[in-house]
């Protein structure tokens, strides 16, 4: 009886044991290559066997085989969440799984800038999120998916302000614009939105401003001081007359001497024709150039001309007089520079 006791309980280390070392190789060991970091990127639509392939692709995993028994041990392929996934130095199977059966993502940064359009918008972020460019412009298109936030498809490059966001790979056109707008509507806190309205300015009107001085300003320290002339000439009703909005208006951003002919123009962006401000920004606004909006510069000029030197800063004038002599001097390094359109 004690032989058979002594076997039995042998028995059961040696299974507990054997077990242990089945747990360790195939579940708890590290299976993942040294010195490896790896994203993978699994779609909306992607099956178990999707998975595999992707994992395989990455050639992160040393043994596939124990992956696939963990996989199975936890029914993986039942549960696991689309996504994008870091597949680091030293992961064990069950760790794996346990990040994709969670969707436990790592989100990557996206860096919105220098965007003048949606479409631009579209095309940038396309390449950035799951959501591919023709969906986004698709869902751009349609105001009906942001007009209860108060913005039409003129207005609603304001709520994408340039900067670097953590987003999830894996967000649709609607996910992506819920998260702009959350951000968007953090930078508008109460003391931003009182000093628009103290200048009887919407925060659409100051994002529409904002976003001509962006195209204007080459030295950011003249950024209060040029928002001070747009605001003098709305206050007393002189048409803005701001080259970025012709620009816009075109459709041609490389113009580096605004000419008669665009002048033309008959576009409300016009604002050489049309008095007050365009119905929309002419690019995404940047943060600064808001604030600069929103601190102005308090002083009474109503003109202002980029210097003959091409140092980047600007002449401000209080008379017409006055600006028409800095303009001409300008006009004439133009020529001397063979700049003509």
């Amino acid at each position: 009886m004690r032989k058979l006791i002594r076997y039995l309980f042998f028995g059961v280390l040696a299974a507990s044991l054997a077990g242990a070392g089945f747990l360790w190789i195939v579940v708890l060991k590290s299976n993942v290559k040294a010195d490896t970091a790896r994203r993978i990127y699994l779609p909306s639509a992607s099956t178990f066997n999707d998975l595999i392939d992707t994992l395989r692709s990455s050639g992160s995993l040393r043994n596939e085989r124990t992956f696939l028994v963990t996989a199975r041990l936890k029914s993986l392929g039942q549960s696991f969440k689309p996504g994008s996934y870091m597949i680091e130095s030293r992961m064990s199977n069950n760790h794996i799984v346990n990040i994709i059966r969670s969707g436990k993502q790592v989100p990557g940064n996206v860096t919105l800038n220098n965007i003048r359009t949606l479409d631009e918008l579209a095309g940038k972020i396309g390449k950035q999120i799951e959501a591919d460019s023709a969906s986004l412009s698709q869902f751009f298109a349609d105001e009906n998916n942001y007009s209860a936030d108060g913005f039409t498809h003129a207005t609603l490059i304001s709520v994408f302000l340039p900067d670097t966001y953590q987003l999830y790979w894996n967000m649709d056109p609607k996910g992506f614009y819920r998260r702009m707008l959350r951000e968007y509507k953090a930078f508008w806190n109460d003391e931003r939105k009182d000093l628009a309205k103290a200048e009887n300015l919407t925060p659409v009107d100051v994002s529409i401003l904002a976003s001509i001085i962006d195209e204007e300003v080459v030295k950011a320290d003249e950024r209060p001081r040029i928002a001070g002339v747009y605001l003098n000439r709305l206050r007393q009703g002189i048409p803005l007359q701001a080259d970025p909005t012709v620009k816009f208006a075109v459709n041609d951003f490389n113009i580096r001497r605004v000419l008669d002919e665009h002048l033309e123009t008959d576009s409300p962006y016009n604002t050489y024709k049309y008095r007050g401000l365009p119905p929309g920004p002419v690019r995404c606004p940047s943060k600064p150039a808001i604030d600069a909006v929103l601190n102005a510069e308090k002083h009474d000029y109503l003109y202002f001309v980029a210097k003959a030197d091409f140092s980047g800063y600007h002449h401000f004038s209080r008379t017409l007089a006055e600006h028409n002599r800095y303009a001409s001097a300008y006009r004439r390094e133009l020529n001397r520079r063979r700049i003509y359109k």
